[in-house]
């Protein structure tokens, strides 16, 4: 129980100091980022490459086809920079999809 001019810190009355901080705090470093890359193929249809922009990098439609002819014309392209467990994410997600529909379109991941 506590008595008569005790505090709940144990001290009597003069202990209710308030420190300052002189030490500065590390900013938290920023996750490191990952282009998610969509590869070329010759048989997944170009609407199919469109639906699954549109479905999982929420583009639309214009630059979902944007997107679909640059990958289309070099080969491959960047559908968006995410943190590394976001990337690795849409990748298997773009993969699974792909597969249940009988497409081979493939999708990686670099550095950014």
């Amino acid at each position: 129980m506590v008595g008569e001019g005790d505090s709940d810190n144990g001290g009597g009355d003069d202990d209710h100091q308030v420190g300052i901080a002189t030490k500065a705090r590390a900013k938290p470093k920023k996750p490191s980022q990952f282009k998610v890359l969509m590869l070329n193929d010759d048989y997944t249809p170009m609407e199919f490459v469109v639906l699954v922009l549109k479905r999982f990098f929420h583009m639309d439609l214009e630059q979902a086809t944007r997107v679909m002819l640059h990958v289309h014309q070099k080969g491959v392209g960047v559908c968006g920079i995410f943190p590394y467990e976001i990337a690795e994410t849409k990748v298997n997600q773009v993969m699974d999809f792909a597969r249940q529909n009988q497409h081979p379109l493939q999708c990686t991941l670099e550095k950014a």
